[in-house]
């Protein structure tokens, strides 16, 4: 559903990522672990459109490398970013409603009402200022207005970030449910552990560079990553 092929990302004249190439297939999750810096966020952003990069990416076989960013979240892409992002003085139905896309979806409605469905607790606060929600409320209110778009793709830029141990188990339950509607997930986590256990695929970056890949259950057993990424 998602490729990328040699992807390069520089600000000015630091170079974030480095030749990154991946594959996310429908009803995958693939994981983008490393340390903080290591071109993670740079990898989402390139993708997107938001940042300054070079390589080949398509979606269903289609090339969006060459398209704005509106154009690519029209191609089917979409991003939940680092920090929520959410509009603190506008309602949860609001902020849902500013992530809607009309062409090849339900009418905003009944979109908004089955993602009520997914996050029961938004259907609660459907009136309420977003500034006003909980940390993993506010992280469920990025989830659902990115999934408003109705994507192809949907990339999770450090969705645990600051979040408690419940919360985390509840979006990992989360990305269950959506990889099993054939969702394409693409997760940047520096949650290695989090990450891995949720993900079919990993990608290992450092320093911008793809230094490791493979399936995530084999990953978490390599003694190697164990002692670099997951304390063991």
């Amino acid at each position: 559903m998602l490729e990328v092929r040699n992807l390069n990302v520089r600000y000015g004249a630091v170079s974030a990522v480095r030749g990154a190439s991946f594959t996310v297939n429908a009803g995958e999750v693939v994981a983008l672990i490393g340390a903080n810096g290591a071109g993670k966020s740079s990898i989402l952003k390139g993708i997107l459109g938001l940042a300054p990069a070079t390589g080949s990416i398509s979606v269903a076989g289609i090339p969006i490398d060459k398209q704005r960013t509106h154009e690519r979240v029209a191609s089917g892409i979409a991003l939940s970013p680092e920090g929520r992002h959410v509009f603190p003085s506008l309602s949860v139905k609001e902020n849902l409603e500013l992530g809607y896309r009309e062409a090849g979806g339900l009418p905003m409605r009944d979109r908004i009402g089955s993602l009520f469905s997914l996050f029961p607790r938004l259907r609660e606060r459907e009136g309420q200022h977003a500034g006003r929600l909980s940390g993993g409320e506010q992280q469920m209110l990025a989830i659902a207005r990115a999934l408003m778009s109705n994507p192809k793709v949907l990339m999770l830029d450090e969705p645990t970030l600051g979040l408690a141990p419940i919360i985390v188990r509840s979006i990992e339950m989360l990305l269950v449910q959506l990889r099993e509607q054939g969702l394409a997930i693409l997760l940047a986590e520096q949650n290695a552990e989090m990450a891995l256990a949720c993900s079919d695929r990993a990608c290992v970056l450092e320093t911008g560079q793809v230094i490791r890949e493979g399936a995530s259950a084999a990953l978490a057993k390599d003694p190697i990553i164990g002692e670099a990424y997951l304390g063991l």
